[in-house]
């Protein structure tokens, strides 16, 4: 099978770097065993004499005094955006009158009771105000400057039309937008009938308007409201684009335009379900019973604590009915002691379970936020509103196969013929070292890999260990390149810039990447790998990593995007040797941000917002409420 080669590639900022292949072995040791200051270890590429590469020489760090040397310096990660939203502009209205229309105006009209209703009502055009984001408003200008019709109004009113679609944008919250959003002055069916002309004027303006409202609510449905690249370098999306003009076309010659308009929203499961949700929710109040732990409680088996009867309060409360019947006799015999007795260990251990958290009877943080109910139904309705919002970002339907990673629930399945076949726990980036949101295709599967070091980690904290002790690297078993040739890194002058300098660690049982990584090549040298760090797996808060995603069970995922056994992974595995096995048919990859989602059963979960995603999503769309809300 093909080695890919490379040459040395530098991370970017955050996330894990894509690693070079074709390098001699060497013996290794973790990063975690690097910020320690782990075992010596010998490579036998300090046997290997260095060629003089510019700037690179023995001792030259030495000859820099540290008192004096300049602070190492950072490399920061993305950033978050105040969001602006697109502007509004007004309709160049002016510009759409017909000039034959135009000139039978000026020599004189007829009297308005003689006159065919809305024969003449172009000639309002130029007195319409009506604002619009710039694809919607070039959409409108496009129609009504090729077409003398109208869409919304017929006769002497709003036309059956202009009601039914009416009806739909009333009705936008119940896929996850804002119905003001769309809202549009509709003239009266009651009017002064000598007074034509401000009837048919009011009339032109609804036309406008309704064109505007209709297209802008397409536009939002398809690829919602918020553009995700605008809120923070870590969303990193192409935004969909819509043929505004021909639906406007579509609308005008419709017979059932509510139809069309409902069908330019998602139809995968996942937002149906979102969307079942929301309505469930919406019709019920918040008068849920409520338990209430005190703050910083922390209660293990064997403790005395007066707060344990809170906590089997809110197992009673919360529980499904097949654990409260399962353990009915603890349960009933419980007389409210603070005393945390073995019986009642395996009811919390069970309650654990049934929520996705660590079975391990200590009631902590994340147990006490599933006990005291977590969300309010107002949160619960915030997170399914972004969520929907966010899911207009993905392709409408997932695909039969592909890998989804949802980072606030630290899990990442594997979906095949439209039904998950499993899921496991996942490691993901820190607040400080996040992962992205994006989407991507898997093309390879590297087993034994070489861990290329990211600059981030290079600069900010191998920098000022090297500074004082250049060799390290060369005893801690990493190899470092400048220029794309092997050197001691006792030969680097690490006061210099690294931005020419690779650091990697060989494949090793020790490796950082341990026995495989899973590749989907993009700008954010975001991957999903192996770890020797089984233990993270073991914690409800996995935001840990530097950016790449940690598999729990690495063997499973790569077998199922290979198509191959996990036997035939184990055996690649057990010849020790680096290769890059290609995926033979492409695996789409969701790496995503929900805080709300449906699992394999439709059933809408609810996480932590890790990273304060929804936050700034909610600033994003109060930006844009009050943008399309603004006077012209």
């Amino acid at each position: 099978m093909k080695i890919i080669k490379s040459a040395a590639i530098v991370a970017l900022m955050t996330g894990c770097a894509v690693a070079t292949i074709d390098v001699r072995p060497a013996s290794a040791i973790t990063l975690m065993d690097f910020i320690r200051g782990g075992k010596k270890r010998t490579s036998p590429e300090r046997a290997r004499p260095a060629q003089p590469l510019p700037g690179v020489g023995m001792m030259v760090p030495q000859q820099i005094d540290p008192r004096t040397a300049a602070k190492p310096p950072r490399v920061t990660g993305p950033r978050y955006y105040t969001y602006k939203p697109e502007p509004l502009r007004r309709i160049a209205t002016d510009r759409l009158l017909d000039p034959v229309v135009t000139g039978s105006v000026q020599n004189g009209a007829l009297p308005p009771m003689l006159r065919q209703p809305l024969s003449d009502a172009r000639q309002f055009l130029p007195e319409i105000n009506v604002r619009a984001t710039a694809d919607v408003a070039k959409a409108v200008e496009n129609y009504y400057g090729a077409r003398t019709d109208f869409v919304w109004i017929d006769g002497t009113g709003v036309s059956a039309r202009a009601k039914s679609a009416l009806s739909v944008l009333a009705q936008a919250a119940k896929v996850g937008l804002d119905p003001q959003d769309y809202a549009v002055d509709v003239p009266s069916d009651t009017f002064d009938r000598g007074d034509m002309i401000a009837r048919e004027k009011a009339l032109v303006q609804f036309e406008i308007a309704m064109s505007v409202a209709t297209l802008t609510y397409v536009q939002d449905t398809v690829r919602g409201r918020v553009d995700p690249n605008k809120i923070s370098g870590y969303h990193d999306f192409k935004r969909k684009s819509v043929d505004l003009f021909a639906f406007l076309d579509k609308l005008a010659g419709s017979d059932d335009v509510a139809a069309l308009l409902e069908s330019q929203n998602p139809k995968s499961t996942q937002f149906l379900a979102l969307k079942a949700e929301l309505e469930r929710l919406r019709a019920q109040t918040d008068a849920t019973p409520r338990v209430e732990i005190a703050a910083g409680t922390l209660l293990k088996p064997g403790q005395s604590n007066p707060e344990l009867a809170n906590v089997i309060a809110g197992i009673k409360l919360k529980a499904s009915e097949t654990l409260k019947i399962e353990h009915a006799v603890v349960l009933a015999s419980y007389n409210g002691t603070p005393d945390y007795t073995p019986e009642l260990v395996p009811v919390v251990e069970a309650f654990q379970k049934e929520h996705g958290l660590k079975a391990d009877g200590v009631v902590g943080q994340a147990s006490i936020r599933v006990l005291t109910g977590g969300d309010t139904t107002a949160s619960k309705i915030n997170k399914l509103e972004i969520a929907m919002e966010q899911a207009r970002w993905l392709p409408d339907g997932l695909g039969s196969r592909y890998v989804f990673i949802n980072q606030p629930a630290f899990t990442a399945s594997y979906t095949d013929q439209g039904v998950e076949q499993f899921s496991m726990r996942v490691v993901v980036g820190s607040k400080t070292n996040q992962t992205y949101f994006f989407q991507d295709e898997i093309q390879t599967v590297e087993v034994n890999p070489y861990w290329g070091v990211p600059q981030s980690i290079i600069v900010n904290e191998m920098l000022p260990k090297l500074r004082s002790d250049p060799g390290y690297l060369d005893r801690m078993g990493y190899q470092v390149e400048v220029g794309g040739r092997v050197v001691s890194s006792s030969a680097v002058n690490w006061y210099a810039s690294t931005s020419s300098i690779a650091v990697r660690q060989p494949p090793s049982s020790d490796n950082a990447l341990g026995e495989l990584k899973i590749l989907f090549p993009n700008a954010h040298a975001i991957y999903m790998h192996d770890t020797p760090s089984k233990s993270f797996f073991k914690r409800d808060q996995r935001a840990l990593s530097h950016g790449c995603v940690r598999l729990a069970d690495p063997r499973r995922m790569a077998a199922a995007v290979l198509g191959i056994s996990m036997d035939e992974v184990g055996k690649e595995i057990a010849t020790g040797h680096n290769r890059a096995l290609p995926v033979p048919q492409k695996v789409p990859v969701y790496v995503s941000y929900f805080t709300a989602w449906p699992n394999k059963d439709g059933k809408v979960e609810y996480f932590n917002d890790v990273y304060d995603r929804d936050m700034y999503m909610n600033r994003a769309l109060e930006a844009t409420r009050n943008t399309r809300r603004a006077e012209g």
